[in-house]
């Protein structure tokens, strides 16, 4: 038979992470809108400038940077999103098997939110790589002939 009290390190270990996740999680959301303005900076003036520059090299550099970043940010706040929806829904749990519904509903909502802010950091991050890949692209392909 387990002994479960030699588990509740676990559980305060994991809990801990609640907090970090979810404030990674804000920045996660944040970074997105940051990326979307320069993303919108890119499609407007500086992919011009970069291919009126004719460094192909530069151009490949600064489109490998930029595709990493929105390549991390369409994975990693999904996958902060589940860890923050996954931890507080044990509590929540134990809760209700205790009679308390209403940290149940609490552990819940928390869960849902966290959801929502890494699918909307991720669908960002896969928007902005899929437009800076294609813009990328182009950018490159015209620049070609001028090589």
């Amino acid at each position: 038979m387990i002994d479960h009290l030699s588990y509740a390190w676990l559980h305060d270990a994991v809990s801990w992470l609640l907090t970090p996740s979810l404030v990674a999680l804000l920045a996660g959301c944040a970074i997105a809108l940051v990326e979307s303005g320069i993303a919108v900076g890119e499609r407007f003036h500086g992919l011009a400038r970069l291919r009126a520059s004719g460094n192909i090299e530069h151009v490949q550099k600064l489109a490998r940077h930029r595709l990493e970043r929105a390549d991390l940010l369409a994975r990693i706040p999904p996958m902060l999103g589940l860890m923050a929806t996954i931890i507080p829904l044990g509590p929540g749990l134990a809760a209700l098997g205790e009679g308390d519904p209403a940290k149940l509903a609490s552990a819940v909502t928390v869960a849902f939110d966290a959801t929502v802010l890494g699918l909307i950091a991720g669908i960002a991050g896969l928007v902005i790589g899929k437009l800076r890949r294609r813009w990328y692209e182009e950018t490159l392909d015209a620049m070609e002939p001028l090589a």
